[in-house]
């Protein structure tokens, strides 16, 4: 758990945070820092639960295209053989839609229900109901490179800037997007 720029253990966590939204984060998501960032740029508020968790046949990939930013390719997700650790987000409705902010949901990211997880967290608990972001344009579609996505386990960012290859059809994640409220 994340609070006051700190991580403390998940039995310090606010009662009832099994029951907020999971969310599967990976990138900079899983990143303690990015949830100063996030506190700091977009006013990410309360404690922040993050677990360990083991996902099967999904991976973090490098994106077809660049961040605007500081042109480095991001992480996406997509489906793809074998089991990768990430990070499972327990949010508040308020933390939910700083998410959204950040991601640019509805036109880099999407956030989406995951249709048929493989997500065990580290206490053993296997999880039903996670969403996560997952491409929602060509330039954050996997990158493929001969044909593959290019996993950021094995290319760091400052080389994954170099490769060269084509944006996949689709994010190829099972998965349900969910479309943001209309406003009003």
């Amino acid at each position: 758990m994340h609070v006051d720029g700190v991580g403390h253990p998940l039995d310090a966590a606010p009662a009832g945070w099994r029951d907020r939204m999971a969310v599967l984060a990976y990138g900079s998501n899983a990143n303690p820092s990015k949830i100063t960032w996030l506190r700091g740029r977009l006013g990410l508020e309360g404690p922040v639960v993050v677990a360990h968790a083991r996902c099967g046949g999904l991976a973090a990939v490098w994106a077809a295209g660049f961040r605007v930013v500081d042109d480095q390719r991001p992480a996406t997700l997509t489906a793809t053989d074998g089991v990768e650790d990430h990070a499972i987000w327990f949010v508040t409705p308020d933390q939910l839609a700083v998410l959204d902010r950040c991601e640019g949901r509805g036109t880099r990211y999407h956030l989406a229900r995951l249709t048929e997880p493989d997500i065990t967290l580290e206490d053993g608990t296997r999880l039903s109901e996670v969403h996560t972001y997952v491409g929602a344009a060509p330039i954050r579609y996997p990158l493929l490179v001969d044909g593959k996505p290019v996993r950021t386990a094995d290319v760091a960012q400052a080389e994954a800037a170099a490769l060269e290859g084509v944006a996949a059809g689709g994010h190829g994640v099972p998965c349900e997007v969910l479309r943001p409220a209309s406003p009003g």
